[in-house]
């Protein structure tokens, strides 16, 4: 059988089976976004983003490397995937329509959009997301000359930065089965031990808990590569009192709730111990900033206060937080909002943070501590757990 075939036998037998949510919590999220939508004198928002079409619908697969669409207007849900991936769209998506297109065509694409779109005035896309392939929306604008393509990804951003009961029951979950990889991976760590073998027990354990296919691997890495931002493990052993830097983030219907926590194979150094002190009062500082109504470059000025002492010896990102939500491979990064200086954006309750502090020594080592937080009204609280010890063999 074709695709099409395909779809129609799934409608009878698998429809609806995957869904990450039940029919409420998608009919409320809609209505807000449709509320922002109106706001903002948009008849349609084209969502191409997959963490986006996923928070609209439910719509998830591992395969996001290829061309998806979601026409949505308040009273209907068009979604666009490959030919491959109508069986995802049928099992998890709750839409009114599914469009597949030949994957190894893309070009097919554009005809049911100008259908879905043609009597609309004035669309809203997302310019500075990933998903939107430039190709289509030049062969969009070629063909609908009359209608206008407004960049609004503060639309959805705005809604999606609050988290509903259902998202947050879903960040917990993830929170219990990170903090399950980094306490299994912690265990193992000793000097002669590769940063493959704890990344891997890291990752069994998360699997173990209930994980699904993560938004990143486990990071793992040791001494002086820890210095290095973005690097991850590589079967480098690591040497007596050395520091083992590990952020992990396993995941629950593609939510996940990050945490940074280092080790030392061995005994902590007097500069080690400092610069987790610093992460310590940077993250109590934040929490005790992130209240609503204050200003996300509030928090990011308190914290930038406390780092002084250290920033001339150390890097670090200029990022003191960023949200996190629905998300799928390359990043758990939601990107809705990210505590830094210059962020005008206020705190609102039910907001979810990961805080990633982590301070790192060039050609040395680094130090990273973090928590996942969510926003509440007298301040921030922790959903992952961090004791702000550097775990040592002995500990």
């Amino acid at each position: 059988m074709d695709h099409t075939a395909y779809l129609e036998a799934l409608r009878s037998t698998a429809a609806g089976t995957e869904q990450s949510f039940d029919a409420e919590e998608f009919r409320a999220r809609r209505q807000r976004v449709a509320s922002a939508m109106r706001e903002a004198g948009l008849e349609a928002l084209l969502v191409t983003n997959p963490g986006e079409i996923n928070y609209l619908t439910g719509y998830r697969t591992f395969e996001v490397s290829v061309h998806a669409a979601l026409v949505f207007r308040p009273e209907r849900c068009f979604l666009q995937v490959p030919s491959i991936e109508t069986g995802p769209a049928a099992a998890t998506a709750l839409v009114d329509e599914v469009d597949g297109y030949r994957w190894e065509s893309v070009q097919s694409v554009i005809g049911p959009l100008v259908d879905q779109l043609r009597d609309c005035r004035a669309i809203g896309i997302n310019q500075w997301g990933n998903g939107l392939r430039p190709g289509v929306l030049d062969a969009l604008r070629a063909q609908l000359p009359d209608t206008a393509f407004h960049e609004s990804s503060a639309v959805l951003d705005r809604v999606r930065r609050v988290k509903t009961a259902a998202e947050l029951e879903r960040l917990h979950e993830s929170a219990r089965m990170t903090m399950a990889g980094l306490e299994a991976a912690m265990a193992v760590i000793e000097p002669g031990v590769d940063e493959n073998t704890i990344a891997a027990e890291g990752a069994r354990a998360m699997l173990a808990a209930g994980s699904e296919f993560m938004s990143l691997q486990p990071i793992v890495v040791s001494g002086p590569r820890s210095s290095v931002i973005h690097l991850n493990h590589q079967s480098r052993v690591i040497e007596k009192n050395e520091s083992v830097f590990l952020e992990f983030g396993a995941v629950r219907h593609r939510y996940t709730a990050p945490q940074m926590r280092t080790a030392v194979a061995g005994q902590a150094s007097d500069r080690m111990k400092r610069l987790n002190d610093v992460c310590h009062r940077l993250h109590d500082t934040l929490v005790s900033e992130m209240r609503p109504g204050q200003r996300f470059t509030d928090a990011a000025t308190a914290a930038n206060r406390v780092l002084a002492e250290v920033a001339d010896e150390v890097f670090f990102s200029g990022v003191f937080g960023y949200t996190v939500g629905a998300q799928f491979p390359p990043s758990w990064v939601e990107g809705t909002g990210f505590i830094a200086e210059g962020e005008e954006s206020p705190f609102e309750s039910g907001m979810v943070f990961h805080l990633p502090l982590c301070l790192r020594a060039p050609g040395e080592f680094g130090i990273g501590m973090s928590n996942t937080v969510v926003v509440g009204d007298n301040g921030a609280t922790p959903i992952t757990y961090n004791d702000w010890q550097l775990r040592e063999p002995s500990s």
